[in-house]
Order: structure tokens, then C-alpha cells, then sequence
């Protein structure tokens, strides 16, 4: 494509996802849905790749749906492919969840809807002071989606996630930080500067335990403390076994900087 609406980049050991379409606020429109989901999963095959930044272009992290697009669907009554619309979005925010590398958000603007929930499917989220999130759905009469329901409840409680779905207002950066919604504030021409900041640092840490640790925290939500205890247990096999252990400690003897380059991978949820 001349103009593509999803740009994928790679360098030293980074990649970087960053939404194209500057002039509508990176909305969501046609098969860019698909373009992020395909993205997602080039980045997690790539084995160059250690870590990933999402971030947008323009002024705009994500303003969700193109509701031009959506009201065209609304008034012709094409449910199916409203639905389909919706699937494609839970097919984006899986692959950010199941992709054994961490994904950082860099929130540059507004992260709206769809958008916002892209967002709150990465890791680590930082934000430019003048960016703003919010679950904007039923300013247009429409439910959460995206995996918001199951994110906002478990990173602000029951009772603000209440607050955030039923007045649909957007939050700015720094309230979306002191209620958990953001890990980090900082000034817009820091953000990005700031995010390969944190990429490169954890470029740098052993790949299977960060996948480990990245599947421990989504597992600890709906697990027992027995069944967290056999988690760890099974996850530091795994990495005991690893060349990343014998690296790691070798260098902490040695008084050096370790190496870490293992690329294995383990999916101990599903007994992989």
C-alpha cells in the first residue's frame, strides 16, 4: 500500500507497531483491524524482536471505531458485520495478551473506545501529559468491547470501572495514573524517547523469564494461591534449565553485564 495504516518497524531488538491514519485519529476503519492483528503476530514470530512499543501517529493514540463507518452499519441494520468488526478487535487485544514478549503502549493522545482497550490489553502503558482514556461507548449507545470489561474491573476495582463505563467520560493522563489505568506520566516529547527507554531495558532481561512472569500475572487473576505456588514452581524449572540461568548467574559472579539470548519459549498453561 502508498499509504498504509498500520507501519511496523524493527531495530534493535524493538519493534514498534504504530497506527497510520494521522487525519481521522488513527480510527478504526475496513481491514485495519486485521493489519494490527497480523502485525501483532509478525512481531511475535520475529525472533530478533524482544520487545514491542504500539503507539500511534499524529495526535492521536486511537480514537476507536470510525463512527462514520459505524453509522453506515447502524442504519442498515448489517449486524453481522458490526459483529464481525467486534471479533476482529478481540483477535487484536488476544494476540497483545498471548504474545510471549512484553508490548508497551505509548499513549500519544487520545485512546477512545476501541482504542483504549488496546491499550489496557498491553503491559505497560505510558502516556504523554496530554493524552487522555476512556470508555466512550455508549456516548453512542454501544456496549465495551475489546476486552475492556475484563481489563478496566482489574486494574481500577469494581466500583471506579462502574464510574469509567456508565459516564463514558475521557480521563486525563495523570488521573489515568493515579487510579491504575497508566503506569507512567511524562512530557510529550518525552514519551517516546521514554518508551524505547523501557523497550531497550527489557530487551536486554532473559526472554523466558519475562514470558513466564508475563503469563504468571494473567494466570494469578482467576487462579488459586496453590495453583500460583505450581505455576512457579513448573516456571522456575523451565528457567533453571535455560542458558539464561547459567548466563545470569555467571555475570553476577563475574561482576559483568549478563547476556541474555535464549530464544525459547514455554506455555506452561497449557502444559506447552
Amino acid at each position: 500500500m502508498s499509504n498504509p495504516q498500520v507501519l511496523i518497524e524493527v531495530n534493535e531488538g524493538i519493534g514498534t507497531l504504530t497506527l497510520n491514519r494521522p487525519e481521522k485519529l488513527n480510527s478504526f476503519i475496513g481491514t485495519m483491524r486485521d493489519e494490527i492483528a497480523n502485525g501483532i503476530d509478525k512481531l511475535s514470530r520475529d525472533e530478533s524482536v524482544r520487545c514491542v512499543i504500539v503507539t500511534g501517529a499524529g495526535r492521536a493514540f486511537c480514537a476507536g471505531a470510525d463512527v462514520t463507518y459505524l453509522t453506515k452499519l447502524i442504519e442498515t441494520q448489517a449486524v453481522d458485520e458490526a459483529i464481525a468488526l467486534v471479533e476482529a478487535g478481540r483477535q487484536v487485544t488476544t494476540a497483545i495478551r498471548e504474545m510471549p514478549k512484553p508490548v508497551i503502549a505509548a499513549i500519544n493522545g487520545a485512546a477512545a473506545g476501541g482504542g483504549a482497550n488496546m491499550a489496557l490489553a498491553c503491559d505497560l502503558r505510558i502516556a504523554a501529559e496530554n493524552a487522555s482514556i476512556g470508555q466512550t461507548f455508549n456516548r453512542i449507545g454501544l456496549h465495551p468491547d475489546w476486552g475492556g470489561t475484563y481489563a478496566v474491573p482489574r486494574l481500577v476495582g469494581p466500583a471506579r470501572a462502574a464510574e469509567l463505563f456508565f459516564f463514558a467520560e475521557m480521563v486525563p493522563a495523570l488521573e489515568a495514573e493515579r487510579i491504575g489505568l497508566i503506569n507512567r506520566v511524562v512530557p510529550p516529547e518525552a514519551l517516546m524517547p521514554t518508551a524505547h527507554e523501557w523497550a531497550a531495558h527489557l530487551a536486554a532481561k532473559p526472554p523466558l523469564a519475562i514470558q513466564l512472569a508475563k503469563q504468571a500475572i494473567q494466570l494469578s487473576l482467576n487462579s488459586s494461591f496453590e495453583e500460583m505456588l505450581n505455576y512457579e514452581t513448573e516456571a522456575q524449572r523451565a528457567c533453571f534449565k535455560s542458558e539464561d540461568a547459567l548466563e545470569g548467574v555467571r555475570a553476577f559472579i563475574e561482576k559483568r553485564e549478563p547476556r541474555f539470548s535464549t530464544g525459547q519459549s514455554s506455555n506452561l498453561a497449557s502444559g506447552g
